[in-house]
Parts: C-alpha cells; sequence; structure tokens
C-alpha cells in the first residue's frame, strides 16, 4: 500500500473502501517506513498530533519494512529502470521482494507489473493534497 491508498483510507474518504481489504488484512500487510514518513507528513498539516499518532499506530500492526542498504540499492536500480522518485521506487522494490501487489492512486506505478493502480478524480482533495505534498 502506498502513501495515497492509507491517505484515502485513514481519512475515510470516499475512496477508502478501494483499499479497506489489503489493508485490513493486517497478517499479508507491509508497511515501508517511507510510507509512515509520507502518510505523517501530509497528515500533521491538519489533524492534531494525537490523532496522527493514531493513524501511524493503524499502520504499525502491519509488517513495517525498514530502508535497508540492500533495499536502497535494489530501489536505485527499480528507480533507473522504471524512472521512479526515490519513496516511489523503494515502496515498489519493497512489494516486489515480497511478491506483493502494489495498491496505489500515483500515476507514475500505472502499467507497472504487480500494481493496482486506481486514477485520481479530478474531485479528490486529498489525493491533490497529497501530490503537493509530496
Amino acid at each position: 500500500m502506498d502513501s495515497s491508498g492509507w491517505i484515502e483510507y485513514l481519512t475515510d474518504s470516499k475512496r477508502a473502501d478501494l483499499f479497506a481489504v489489503p489493508i485490513e488484512q493486517r497478517d499479508l500487510l507491509l508497511v515501508p517506513t517511507i510510507a509512515l514518513f509520507e502518510v505523517h507528513k501530509v497528515l500533521s498539516r491538519s489533524l492534531p498530533q494525537a490523532l496522527v499518532d493514531g493513524c501511524l499506530d493503524v499502520m504499525r500492526k502491519g509488517r513495517v519494512l525498514d530502508l535497508t542498504d540492500r533495499r536502497a540499492i535494489a530501489a536505485s536500480k527499480v528507480a533507473r529502470q522504471h524512472r521512479l522518485a526515490l519513496a516511489d521506487a523503494a515502496m515498489y522494490s519493497m512489494a516486489q521482494e515480497h511478491g506483493a501487489t502494489l495498491w496505489t492512486q500515483d500515476i507514475d506505478y500505472d502499467g507497472l507489473p504487480g500494481v493496482r493502480y486506481f486514477a485520481k478524480s479530478s474531485g479528490n482533495v486529498i489525493g491533490k493534497a497529497l501530490g503537493k505534498a509530496l
């Protein structure tokens, strides 16, 4: 799950249901530390810290994946191959490492194998805020 999906789910947006199934399968859920960073960055702009902390605790119910040196090199290779930014490449390569599907609204992943992409609607204010924040 990338940050855009988490934000939809945690804010209970109209698109939250698109991401509910994989997020609620906690035994299979992978949470890159970069997703924690991005979600914290976006939510802390508009929510009280206690609520943001609660959202991060929900994320931590999955398996948190650190960006190790080995994963950083794998992400660099993915970034070069698919022309992805650091955070996107790290999340994508971690999903690939585990044979997982990456759920996202980020157009940079559209068409990549192992990605479940949902195009953002033009009225998606949170998605626009996330895009501007990152």
